[in-house]
């Protein structure tokens, strides 16, 4: 009897483990199939490198992070630049074609046709007033036009802000400090003398919003060749600048520094 009840005993512990194994068994698979699932979920909100990320990488032109429409100020002298509408821009294009045709080559002054375009106006405008007495209609209607102060203080403030800039900087190059962008100035200037001794101001005007209108459409039409063209030339221009420097510039004596002065 007693080796029955023992047995029955053994029994019933065992009975009683394995729906616990079971439970422990379901959690286990549980737990490890909500782990497989985290697992997972973690792959998946793991971005991908954006082809944004990747992009700001690439070398760019001038060291610029923002579209060249965005350079350009973003609005509609960005959209005539870049021929948005292609109407405007060919238009704009014309008309500076036109008055440098007109200046140019065939010689005309700006005093002249301005007073021949008042005298043009005025005689229209005073011709058309007097028939309308004779002919029984309405006299033209000229508006009256009175420029405002407000645009005129923005362009002289402007205008101030980047006059004193550039003098700022002069004074900078002057004092010896930056021996590379004293060389890059004086080669800028330079250049243009050379420049202005070929072409008068207007014929440089007219080039510049020439290539205005020209070359940052082109650029934005072809920019990763360009950038990666002149990614090699920067790198080929850095190396020789080096040489040139541990040569020639290392050896000339240079102006005091402002920590120098300072102390």
């Amino acid at each position: 009897m007693a080796d029955h009840a023992e047995d029955l005993d053994k029994k019933e512990e065992t009975s009683i483990e394995k729906p616990a194994e079971k439970v422990h068994g379901d959690h286990d698979s549980s737990s490890s199939a909500s782990s497989e699932s985290d697992s997972e979920k973690k792959v998946k909100s793991k971005p991908a490198s954006s082809p944004t990320s990747v992009k700001d990488k690439i070398f760019r032109l001038f060291g610029r992070e923002k579209p060249v429409h965005q350079v350009f100020g973003g609005g509609k002298p960005a959209d005539v630049f870049l021929w948005r509408n292609k109407k405007i821009s060919a238009a704009v294009l014309g008309g500076a074609t036109a008055v440098w045709v007109l200046f140019e080559l065939l010689e005309y002054h700006l005093l002249t046709l301005v007073c021949h375009i008042l005298i043009l106006a005025l005689a229209i405008l005073f011709l058309w007033s007097n028939a309308t007495t004779f002919i029984n209609k309405s006299p033209p209607r000229i508006p009256e036009v009175r420029l405002s102060e407000e645009p005129f203080l923005q362009v002289a403030a402007a205008v101030r802000f980047e006059i004193n800039r550039a003098l700022a900087v002069l004074r900078e190059i002057a004092s010896g400090r930056d021996l590379k962008k004293f060389l890059a100035v004086v080669s800028g200037l330079w250049f243009f003398s050379i420049l202005g001794s070929y072409c008068n101001f207007l014929t440089l005007f007219y080039i510049t919003f020439v290539l205005l209108h020209t070359l940052p459409v082109l650029y934005e039409k072809y920019e990763d060749k360009v950038d990666s063209f002149a990614e090699k030339a920067m790198i080929e221009i850095r190396k020789k600048y080096a040489v040139f420097d541990e040569k020639v510039l290392s050896k000339i004596p240079r102006g005091p520094s402002k920590d120098k002065k300072r102390a």
